[in-house]
């Protein structure tokens, strides 16, 4: 994943041409840009497939974070596959101009980023502030937003197709665009809902702070050493009472334990006591 992330880092730098198919630039040039550009489908494909698989045959509690989290996974892949068909000069030269970019480019790079903001605030908001974000209004927050953002992205992809031309104030001008306007219609109305629906978020932000229901050390099971701490922590993190780490951080499932995690800091002795005491112990 390090590797892959390093990989995507400095391809970055070397694809700019793509933006440039359409300039008359030299053919052997586009085609130079063209396969790097391609390229980068190879280390996100790695990273997309590890994402994939961590998921595969484990026991998901779908909260709130983890529903953000999925939905990044979605956006990423759904964007990527549609910007390979924009890695190609001769498609590119068609496609470039229309809103297949616009439905492109916000998938991938604009709500994608987004939703794992949204995951990583659901996830911190306890530890950070001691009080757990409303649950139903969170996963309403989701779906809203979710299922919103295909409605608006996604006929952007078809509205390319036909060469719906983008940065046109008024598309009745030409017989094949106004024939598009239903489309344009329907995500208009699906981007006010799905921006009216992130009020649910601020809403839920600002009122957990003060409402929210106490939160405990660890509300998602997680076994990393920072849910060890009470929420919020203390000043230095741990009280003095600094923790051994025995493992790492992410063993999940576990044969013969008591519970279907185990914690950094449980010792080996620990283990085998709850593991004693627990009367359906694996």
């Amino acid at each position: 994943m390090a590797l892959a992330l390093c990989a995507i880092g400095f391809l970055g730098f070397l694809v700019w041409g793509h933006h440039m198919f359409v300039s008359g630039m030299n053919p052997y040039s586009g085609l130079a840009f063209s396969v790097l550009t391609l390229s980068i489908g190879v280390p996100s494909a790695i990273k997309t497939f590890n994402w994939l698989g961590t998921l595969w045959g484990g026991k998901i509690h779908f909260d709130s974070p983890m529903l953000f989290a999925i939905g990044f996974v979605s956006f990423f892949v759904t964007g990527g596959l549609s910007g390979i068909f924009l890695a190609q000069p001769a498609l590119d030269t068609m496609l470039h101009a229309t809103y297949y970019v616009v439905g492109h480019f916000h998938l991938v790079m604009g709500v994608a980023s987004v939703f794992g903001i949204f995951a990583a605030t659901y996830y911190w908001f306890p530890k950070m502030f001691g009080r757990m974000m409303n649950e139903p209004l969170a996963k309403l927050h989701f779906w809203l937003t979710f299922v919103g953002v295909y409605c608006i992205f996604m006929p952007m992809h078809f509205v390319g197709v036909v060469g719906g031309i983008r940065r046109y104030a008024d598309s009745t001008g030409a017989a094949y665009l106004a024939a598009l306007q239903p489309l344009h219609l329907f995500m208009t109305i699906a981007a006010f809902i799905t921006a009216t629906a992130q009020l649910l978020f601020f809403y839920n932000f600002f009122w957990s702070l003060k409402a929210g229901d106490p939160a405990s050390a660890n509300p998602w099971n997680a076994t990393t050493l920072e849910w060890i701490t009470t929420s919020p922590p203390p000043f230095d993190n741990f009280s003095g009472q600094y923790p051994t780490v025995y493992r790492g951080p992410y063993e999940y499932s576990v044969p013969g334990a008591k519970q279907d995690f185990l914690r950094q800091n449980l010792s080996p002795e620990e283990i085998a006591r709850e593991s004693e005491a627990s009367p359906n112990a694996r």
